[in-house]
């Protein structure tokens, strides 16, 4: 049987996994028709695999384990808007107890199913995953699952081997869309499709007479328009090559502007046809996620920070997942980043309230000159009176000065109020100096503490970040649910001369690693007057070489608040001259004889 749409055909035999992956989270993204080609060509070798379990994690998506001949495989599928995708997962994912009614199904269409081709037709955003299965009767048939990734209208759907539809996880009746209905026993028709180049096989008049069909805009957004499967990034890369750096308009395109347009693109073209994919995912200088293609990409320059990856597989796996914790990190830690702002915000406006009035105390001494003239004149002074004009004869030049008096006081009592005055501010500059410095520690370790919930990366980091911030007053006692969080250990790396690096993950690590791990040699380091974690090269009563003091240092600087900075300063000492002040908070230390170093923070996630 055959579904006709235009143009375009599908022979409803096999089972379909149909996938358009073009939007994500209402934007179009870089997992375009070219990038899903890369994935296709790297999912072939489940072929011939069968299926040993089905699992819906969660609401849009769907987890299919293969056993091949290399071993077990998991195939992630997403219809979720934001996340849309399918690739090759090494991430371990939790599936409730009891599986959704939409997963039981699948495994009663798909039980035991073997995997017969994976088809992609030219470089739409669709793939076909064809399987062969057994159905309730003992026979073998063909059924379609079709993965629909289109924003807020994706969908999963089950077709059977006449095309109609079994069931869909999300069912779309009239009132929902009135183009294209899904629902149980209706026929399955494809989504609609425009005719657009195939930029491997295009020539350059393709190019010029297809850009001329389009109204003047953005030269980069008409090439999205013009070929198939093409996502901004992308055609953003290719401007950027032919218009050297500029964003010129479609009406802007010169001849030779076009020449090095089209070698750019065959250029891709041809790197694509010979797997020379150079798979890259883009952050920006914070570390957030932004993008990711199957090419290298220059035209951020220094503004966004790039990760190359071996396959397209991983790149998806990695992106998706790191931006699901993030995102869910977030989620779960927002209360503790309102309460560091709210208290951050709260405790810098005391100590300006508290550095206004210490300037007032910076005046004592001028009182105390008034109440010593006033001292040196109650012979001339008279109760009612409200001012008086004295020589001061403290100063070698004796000006006149002018002192207010209160009238309703004797002159007596007129000097002890100048007197009184003098001592409270003498008092209050000594206090508030203290309490000024208080609060600018109370800072600097609330600012330590964002910095490590920043960096968290796990549930149970979080809740140890809670039970810090209750144990010091700032929380009222904590009672998490379940078990305990469990204290992960500092994070390991060995150097390239074989030296083991330790780096605290919140201060109470830190703490603990300073002061009970490290060894008395071992060497200690901190970003200098910067907010970080404590990091330890464990010596075993060597001497390290540079190389890992440097390697060290770089480290120590990327798990700091200056990771994005260049020429970080970082102190090192051996850690038998580093000691905690006593009564102080958690990550707190001195030390002496140390050294400092300038290093460029280094990135040990990084796969480049």
């Amino acid at each position: 049987m055959f579904l006709w749409h235009t143009d375009f055909f599908v022979t409803i035999q096999p089972l379909y996994v149909i996938m358009d992956l073009s939007y994500f989270g209402g934007m179009k993204m870089a997992f375009d028709g070219v990038f899903l080609h890369c994935v296709k060509n790297e999912l072939d070798f489940l072929i011939g695999g069968r299926i040993d379990k089905i699992a819906q994690p969660s609401r849009e998506e769907i987890v299919i384990s293969f056993r091949t001949h290399g071993g077990n495989e998991k195939l992630m599928i997403s219809a979720s808007a934001g996340s849309a995708r399918v690739h090759i997962t090494k991430e371990s994912i939790e599936n409730p107890k009891v599986p959704p009614m939409f997963c039981m199904l699948l495994r009663k269409h798909l039980g035991n199913g073997k995997l017969l081709d994976i088809r992609q037709d030219g470089l739409e955003r669709i793939l076909y995953f064809d399987f062969e299965a057994m159905n309730e009767l003992g026979d073998m048939v063909k059924v379609t699952l079709a993965v629909e990734i289109m924003g807020r209208c994706s969908n999963l759907v089950i077709i059977n081997r006449d095309g109609k539809i079994i069931d869909s996880i999300k069912r779309v009746d009239e009132e929902m869309s009135r183009e294209r209905m899904v629902l149980p026993g209706m026929t399955y028709t494809l989504p609609p499709r425009s005719t657009r180049l195939d930029f491997r096989s295009c020539s350059k008049e393709d190019i010029r007479f297809s850009l001329a069909a389009l109204p003047d805009g953005d030269l980069a957004k008409s090439l999205v328009k013009v070929f198939e499967g093409l996502s901004p990034i992308i055609a953003r890369e290719w401007v950027f090559y032919a218009a050297k750096g500029e964003s010129p308009s479609k009406s802007e395109l010169t001849d030779d502007m076009l020449d090095r347009l089209y070698f750019y693109i065959r250029k891709t073209a041809s790197e694509l046809s010979e797997g020379k994919n150079v798979y890259t995912v883009i952050k920006d200088k914070d570390g957030l996620l932004k993008d990711f293609a199957f090419m290298s990409i220059n035209q951020y320059g220094a503004l966004m920070v790039t990760k190359t990856f071996e396959t397209a597989c991983e790149v998806l796996d990695y992106f998706y997942t790191e931006r699901d914790n993030t995102a869910r990190m977030k989620q779960r830690s927002q209360d503790l980043y309102k309460l560091l702002l709210n208290t951050t915000d709260r405790i810098a406006r005391r100590i300006e309230a508290q550095k206004e009035e210490l300037k007032t105390s910076e005046k004592r001494d001028e009182i105390k000159l008034k109440g010593d003239l006033i001292s040196a004149n109650l012979y001339r002074i008279e109760k009612g009176m409200n001012s008086i004009e004295v020589e001061n004869f403290y100063d070698e030049n004796c000006p006149t000065v002018k002192i207010d008096l209160d009238m309703r006081l004797t002159p007596s009592q007129n000097m002890q109020k100048y007197y009184a005055e003098y001592r409270k501010a003498d008092t209050a500059e000594k206090i508030l100096t203290e309490q000024i410095k208080q609060g600018e520690e109370e800072l600097s370790y609330i600012d330590s503490v964002f910095d490590a919930l920043t960096r968290t990366s796990s549930e149970d980091e979080v809740n140890e970040l809670r039970l810090e911030l209750a144990g010091q007053g700032y929380l009222k006692a904590v009672k998490l649910k379940g078990k305990p969080p469990k204290s992960r250990p500092p994070l390991e790396f060995t150097s390239p001369d074989g030296f083991t690096v330790l780096i605290g993950r919140n201060n109470v690590q830190n703490d603990k690693l300073t002061t009970k791990i490290a060894e008395k040699t071992d060497i200690w380091l901190h970003t200098k007057n910067i907010t970080g974690s404590h990091v330890i090269i464990r010596t075993n009563g060597t001497v390290p070489p540079d190389e890992t003091i440097l390697y060290a240092a770089r480290l120590a600087a990327y798990h700091s608040k200056a990771k994005n900075s260049s020429q970080v300063p970082v102190d090192y000492v051996q850690a038998k001259f580093v000691r905690k002040p006593a009564g102080s908070k958690p990550g707190k230390v001195i030390f002496t004889n140390n050294r400092t170093v300038y290093v460029t923070p280094l990135d040990p996630y990084s796969r480049d």
